[in-house]
């Protein structure tokens, strides 16, 4: 993040922290582990309204975790590594802490079978499947 200067923004621990003491963020994170994920899967998954899922889609794009495409209609979010090596170490941290999770590896399962079925939902039809990407 920069500044009107140019400057960069020092780290902001805070919110990087808060943004992971929220279980539906945990659970966004999870499903976008090493995919980018249209906002219709989460809302899917997850089981709440789009706004919601966008309001904390926001809140971690903010605190510098994720990151937002369009395609049309669709938006599609990622994981990105903070530019704080130690912040990016705790995030691949609790990464690898949500895959031993029951409902983390539950939401994963259902996440491949919304997205992957022969016939998914019919709010879904027709959306871009999650894409694998390096982190």
């Amino acid at each position: 993040m920069k500044s009107e200067k140019g400057d960069k923004k020092p780290f902001n621990m805070e919110l990087f922290f808060a943004a992971l003491a929220d279980n539906t963020r945990l659970r966004l994170l999870n499903l976008m582990r090493d995919t980018e994920v249209c906002v219709c899967f989460f809302v899917e998954v997850i089981g709440t309204n789009q706004p919601k899922i966008s309001r904390h889609l926001a809140y971690l794009r903010k605190a510098g975790i994720v990151a937002a495409r369009r395609d049309g209609i669709w938006a599609h979010y990622r994981i990105v590594a903070p530019e704080n090596e130690n912040a990016a170490q705790v995030l691949r941290d609790v990464q690898e802490w949500l895959k031993t999770d029951k409902l983390m590896q539950k939401d994963r399962k259902h996440l491949m079978n919304v997205c992957c079925a022969p016939q998914p939902p019919v709010s879904i039809q027709g959306a871009p499947l999650p894409k694998s990407i390096a982190i």
